[in-house]
């Protein structure tokens, strides 16, 4: 027990956001981006309704019209896949994005965990990159792309920063 949840909190700490990624074209194992998803279909959702899609891209053409497309996906051309995470808005029209973020961490967690560089680059509330992703994906009105993340090899060994400020811990009050 003691060993998992020192290796539990040894992937949260070393989590980072990784922007720079090598051999872009060595796939991620299916098997690797079936289990990053189904950790994200563990995440909380607000009354248990679960309003996520998840798109899996590893074809370059995409990750490449995403790179050119999303102001904050620049590394996608260099990715060897992305998850794209959605909320079905049909579902839960007020905490769909809320729930989409918990799954995202998850996202970010385990690619950690298999050695994976991932970050979080948003699509929502922009209604132009929302519409550009629905529309090269051929989404429903009703899914909205909270973000994308790309994954692959990380370039760089990148360090994580420590964002831990106890002057933002607050006890029974302000």
């Amino acid at each position: 027990m003691k060993d998992s949840l020192d290796a539990l909190i040894s992937i949260i700490h070393e989590r980072k956001s990784v922007r720079s990624f090598k051999d872009g074209d060595k796939a991620i194992p299916k098997e690797v981006l079936e289990t990053i998803v189904k950790a994200a279909f563990a995440a909380p959702s607000a009354i248990n309704l679960q309003p996520w899609h998840f798109i899996v891209i590893d074809e370059h053409t995409i990750l490449n019209a995403l790179n050119d497309a999303l102001p904050y996906a620049k590394m996608l051309h260099k990715a060897s896949a992305a998850i794209i995470v959605c909320g079905d808005t049909q579902v839960s029209e007020l905490y769909w994005d809320v729930d989409c973020a918990a799954a995202t961490q998850n996202i970010l967690l385990v690619a950690e965990a298999f050695g994976l560089g991932a970050v979080w680059t948003a699509v929502y509330p922009s209604d132009e990159r929302v519409f550009f992703v629905q529309k090269l994906l051929r989404l429903p009105d009703n899914i909205i792309p909270l973000n994308v993340v790309p994954i692959g090899y990380p370039a760089n060994i990148n360090k994580p920063k420590n964002k831990y400020d106890p002057q933002k811990i607050h006890t029974n009050g302000w």
